[in-house]
Formats: structure tokens, C-alpha cells, sequence
């Protein structure tokens, strides 16, 4: 993440540059269906035996006068999905066990590897959103400089990280199992199911 970025949230928070309103947020989500991709366990990395990994391409069409970070978050945060963080993609395979994660380009492009080492390779661009669900593995393997994203999750669950050891795998699967789909999609709230 450059050092830009951190002031820029400051501004937008300290005078509102850049901060949508929640229409004007919700109007920048065009109606789209998503790719789904389902992922076997690979033996390191369990992924998801009951949801899809869904990619939206181009969902989200942010104009100049606001900030597609702060656009995301908005968008996230009035759809249930919280705790918005704004960074990268990891560059190792990593997965959550005990939660889903929606994960939003605001700038940049990259590509990344969704599903573990045996998954698939995906070119990600501004304006794609990744609901990525418990245990799917994901990692990128190459981002421009300018790449940033938006991160959050549902209300229920709780964050780990975990990165496909024996150790944890166990665990990791019987948690797995417990998570359930989210009340509210992350672009398009009750409007319509997740999955």
C-alpha cells in the first residue's frame, strides 16, 4: 500500500472528501451475475465443499468525484459486511476458516491464485469484487504498484488466518463446516441470496 493511502482515509474522514453517501454508493453497483468457482480440497488447502467462490467483473462503476475505496467501504458497511480494511492480497496461499471474506478492487489490477496451489488463475481489475468463502485458499502472485483493496466480513464468524498446515487442518475443516451463508450479500444486501 502506498503512503498515500493513509491520508487520503484521514481527509475523506476528518472533512468527507471523497465519501459517498449511501445512495450514492449503492448507485455505483451495476446489477451483474458473477463467475462461480468451486474449488476440491487439495489436501493442503480444504477450500469450501458447499459455496461457490463468486467473481464480479466491472460490478462496481465509481465516478471522479468519489474515492472507489471509500465507495467499497460504504457499500460493504451499509450491506452488513464490516470491519473494511484497505491493502493488498496477501503473496502467500492463505484461507479463513471460521469466516467469509469479500474482497473489492478500488485501484490497480493483479493477478491472483484462488483455490490453492491447484486452483485457478484469475486477472483481477478495478471495479471487481471476490466473495471469497470460508477455506478458499487465495493469494497474488503479481499486482501493479497502484493495487489496492477493500476488504470486509459478515457479522457472524471470526477472523484467522490460516495457511494450509497439517496442524491446522483438522480444526480448520470442522470450522469450515460451521460456517453458514451471510443474511446479506456484501453488494446487494437482501435483495438477493449470496448463494
Amino acid at each position: 500500500m502506498d503512503v498515500i493511502e493513509p491520508v487520503k482515509r484521514l481527509a475523506e474522514k476528518a472533512i468527507g472528501i471523497g465519501i459517498p453517501t449511501r445512495d450514492e454508493a449503492l448507485a455505483c453497483v451495476q446489477d451483474l451475475r458473477p463467475s462461480r468457482m468451486t474449488f476440491r480440497d487439495d489436501g493442503y488447502i480444504p477450500n469450501n465443499p458447499k459455496f461457490p467462490l463468486l467473481h464480479y467483473r466491472k460490478v462496481l462503476r465509481v465516478g471522479r468525484k468519489h474515492n472507489p475505496a471509500a465507495v467499497l467501504e460504504k457499500v460493504f458497511n451499509v450491506n452488513g459486511w464490516g470491519e473494511a480494511w484497505r491493502n493488498g492480497i496477501y503473496d502467500y496461499v492463505h484461507y479463513h476458516s471460521m469466516i467469509h471474506e469479500v474482497l473489492g478492487i478500488a485501484r490497480g489490477s493483479a493477478t491472483l491464485r484462488l483455490g490453492g496451489n491447484k486452483g485457478k488463475t484469475v486477472k483481477v481489475g478495478s471495479g471487481d469484487v471476490i466473495i471469497v468463502p470460508a477455506g478458499v485458499g487465495h493469494e497474488c502472485l503479481k499486482a501493479r504498484a497502484t493495487f489496492l483493496v477493500v476488504g470486509a466480513y459478515p457479522p457472524t464468524g471470526t477472523y484467522n488466518e490460516c495457511r494450509g498446515s497439517f496442524q491446522e487442518r483438522d480444526q480448520a475443516i470442522k470450522a469450515i463446516r460451521r460456517v453458514g451463508a451471510p443474511k446479506q450479500h456484501p453488494l446487494y444486501g437482501s435483495q438477493i441470496p449470496l448463494w
